[in-house]
């Protein structure tokens, strides 16, 4: 039995790595074509260009892999059954689940190592590759800016619009900028060529105009007018070092930039300010409705209750920590709520309203925050165990339809991944919005195709056991015939009807 255990896993081998080499290679190629004209041309080492798609690998190999296993698991399943191997080894005593066996150790084994990727190479690569392109922008600030298009220098104050970049040399030409910061007039200026650099200290942005004018409009008087001309302008943009200036302290990490530790952490931390949010909340409440206050429809409809959650990452982490080093904690500093003593008889004012809304703001901000960690936890686990679901789904279909080939492969691994990434955003955004716990939106897929692969290995000996048949037309004869076998039933059940009729 070793023997066969090594022969099936060698079937599969070739077609894993053809198919994980081919599906990342075109991955990354679209990602290069997307964003080779934003990197070539400006100036920049070939180093660092190699590097900026180098770090990119991890994200497309944790999207390509479970689709990968598919291929490699229909093809090679696909033609044992084809060369009447399986027939071969039943005939010899030898079951299906046996051959199946030790592809789906081997499939638990890829789902681990996908898990310890997902969790520890693919966030620190989100993160450096972050970082990198912070760098390039610090460099080159023309780097996230583009042409024709008014871009958002500082959000809401300062919109800047040139018709040409040259990011080698950060000049640009037929500038114009729009100035808001000042809400008592609005300021238009008009440059034929300008530069851009970082300020020394790497958090304002330094802009140097030629030959153009400056137009203010108070919003009190929109009739007047005042129109300055210059030959050089100098205009200091304050407080935008965050959108270029490098985190040498990797300070900030988005939420797929965290390892499922780090995500539970902050979640635990939005979960203890929901609750915290949550009591003076509905201790506000009560003591307004106490005094009798007319409350907004949008404060009685506020969603106190805590985001469910099944405490995934909590699990993994208290695992790794029985295998890893201890280290060292610091302390949380616990923060006892603010209680509101009730005063009845006393009447509402707008600090009260004021106050009431800030919390109903605060729950809700943190039940984003829960939703959110919680998506990505659940997503790095539910794409890993596909490996293994796809192993379970593909065996059934190959040795059903064995003459199916690379038509059967291609096609079934292209419907079957399409489903599962459709109901995976879906879930996503489901759960992102807190219709659904993120829990059931994240796993619904694995467990609709694990369902589904369980029902077909049940029916393992309904299989084709020859090279005469089983291929795709078989299968879509089996499609027509079933749907002709139910019209035919209703059509019956329809002259029966009329007749007693």
């Amino acid at each position: 039995m070793k023997i066969l255990h090594r022969y099936v896993l060698k079937e599969h081998v070739g077609p894993l790595t053809f198919a994980l080499t081919a599906l990342t290679s075109i991955l990354l190629l679209q990602y290069i074509g997307k964003h080779f004209g934003e990197l070539v041309g400006k100036g920049l080492p070939p180093l660092v260009i190699a590097e900026f798609f180098g770090l990119s690998i991890p994200l497309t190999v944790a999207l390509t892999l479970p689709m990968a296993v598919l291929i490699a698991t229909l093809y090679a399943f696909s033609r044992l059954a084809a060369e009447n191997e399986i027939t071969a080894l039943k005939a010899s005593g030898v079951s299906v689940v046996s051959v199946l066996r030790p592809v789906l150790l081997a499939a638990l084994g890829v789902t681990l190592v996908m898990i310890g990727f997902n969790d520890q190479v693919l966030p620190r690569s989100n993160h450096r590759l972050a970082v990198l392109q912070r760098d390039i922008a610090q460099k080159k600030p023309t780097f996230g800016l583009r042409e024709q298009v008014i871009n958002e220098v500082s959000p809401g104050k300062f919109y800047l619009r040139a018709g040409h970049l040259d990011e080698a040399t950060n000049l640009m030409r037929e500038v114009t900028i729009y100035d808001m910061a000042d809400p008592t007039r609005r300021r238009t200026i008009y440059a034929d060529s300008g530069n851009m650099g970082m300020s020394k200290n790497l958090s304002d942005l330094d802009l140097t105009l030629y030959n153009g004018n400056m137009e203010d409009v108070p919003t009190a008087n929109p009739n007047e007018l005042q129109r300055l001309f210059f030959d050089v302008d100098l205009i200091r943009v304050r407080g935008v070092g965050n959108q270029f200036q490098k985190t040498t302290a990797d300070s900030y990490k988005s939420d797929r930039e965290m390892t499922v530790c780090e995500m539970q952490a902050a979640q635990d931390k939005a979960r203890a300010a929901h609750e915290a949010a949550r009591k003076e909340f509905l201790a506000k409440v009560a003591e307004l409705r106490k005094s009798k206050a007319m409350l907004s429809k949008t404060v009685l409809d506020a969603k106190t209750t805590v985001p469910w959650d099944v405490g995934l990452g909590r699990v993994y982490c208290k695992a790794i920590a029985l295998f890893a080093p201890r280290k060292a904690q610091a302390q949380a500093v616990s923060s006892t709520p603010r209680r509101i003593a009730p005063s009845a008889g006393v009447a509402p004012n707008s600090s009260d309203l004021a106050l009431l809304e800030g919390l109903r703001i605060r729950l809700q901000d943190s039940s984003t925050l829960m939703n959110s960690y919680g998506v990505e936890i659940h997503k790095k686990f539910a794409l890993a165990v596909a490996c293994f679901v796809f192993v379970l789904l593909g065996a059934p279909i190959a040795l059903r339809f064995p003459r199916g080939g690379v038509g059967l492969t291609i096609g079934v691994s292209l419907f079957v991944f399409a489903l599962y990434y459709v109901c995976l955003i879906a879930g996503e955004s489901i759960a992102k919005r807190g219709s659904m716990p993120a829990v059931v939106s994240m796993w619904m897929a694995n467990v609709i195709f694990a369902l589904a692969a369980l029902w077909m290995i049940g029916k393992m000996g309904q299989e084709g056991s020859t090279a005469r048949g089983g291929d795709m037309r078989e299968m879509f004869g089996a499609i027509r015939g079933a749907i002709r076998s139910k019209l035919g039933w209703k059509n019956r059940r329809v002259r029966r009807e009329r007749l007693a009729a």
